[in-house]
């Protein structure tokens, strides 16, 4: 059966919660320690519970398109999130694992140099980026991606109802022959950059939440400035917990996950 990798104890979980107080950091000091910004997030797979209220979140925020029954049986069904079930063990000992998988924003995105439109690019903050207006539909990112997260619109999305009204304005609304894939909610990005310029402050850790973040119950998922080391995204990622998906394909994604605590896996080793 497929698994995840999974911490023998609680303790690193213990650590992290006892460190998650956060200090106050001179933007001058954040400067001087970071080599510029890269976005990304920490995926606590001991927190997920599988609830996937990110997923709806993500599918609010973005506007993705709802998948009708139709679509799941053609296998043409699309969310920017999805959470992975693995399963662990055999009944009545089975044990069940969760892992959201988004776009992970790749340093080495195979997606990118493919792509015969310049639609993805890499950005200076770390951003993996669509531009939709320059979508061919050629598919090559799509096949390029050892993750699976990116989609085609096979057909233009439509909205039963009243649910057209309450589409964000903050987001194009891609139409049938273009890719789409999470973009960490960018609209959100920007707009903390405008409230903070406002302001006359930089952008400071905490003041970007995507959708997934802000809805998630249990704080599995954490968001920031990876290049910040004072940042809770960059503390949080440096746990000893800590992998990445794929780490042979070589691609250096901005999405760091913690490892599955299970505090009873001594236990069981005794009785084996």
């Amino acid at each position: 059966m497929a698994s995840i990798p999974t911490a023998v104890n609680n303790e690193a979980a213990a650590r992290a919660a006892a460190n998650a107080g956060a200090r106050t950091i001179s933007a001058e000091e954040r400067a001087a320690s970071s080599g510029g910004v890269r976005w990304g997030m920490v995926v606590d797979a001991d927190l997920c519970t599988g609830c996937q209220a990110c997923v709806v979140a993500c599918q609010a925020e973005n506007n993705v398109a709802l998948n009708e029954e139709q679509r799941v049986n053609e296998k043409r069904a699309k969310a920017w999130i999805r959470i992975e079930r693995y399963w662990e063990g055999e009944y009545p000992n089975a044990k069940a694992r969760f892992l959201p998988v988004m776009c992970q924003h790749c340093a080495t995105a195979p997606c990118e140099p493919v792509c015969p439109a310049w639609a993805t690019y890499h950005n200076e903050e770390g951003l993996n980026v669509q531009v939709y207006n320059r979508c061919i539909g050629t598919r090559f990112c799509a096949n390029g991606c050892p993750y699976s997260v990116r989609h085609f619109n096979f057909w233009n999305p439509e909205w039963p109802g009243d649910l057209e009204n309450q589409l964000n304005p903050d987001v194009t609304v891609r139409t049938k022959g273009i890719i789409e894939k999470c973009t960490f909610c960018v609209q959100r990005i920007n707009r903390a950059r405008v409230d903070a310029s406002r302001q006359g402050r930089e952008v400071a850790d905490g003041d970007v939440s995507p959708a997934c973040v802000q809805a998630c119950p249990t704080h599995a998922l954490v968001f920031g400035d990876l290049n910040d080391p004072f940042s809770y995204a960059a503390e949080r990622s440096e746990d000893e917990r800590s992998y990445i998906l794929l780490e042979e394909r070589g691609t250096e994604p901005g999405v760091v996950y913690l490892a599955k605590v299970d505090p009873f896996a001594h236990v069981e080793d005794e009785h084996h």
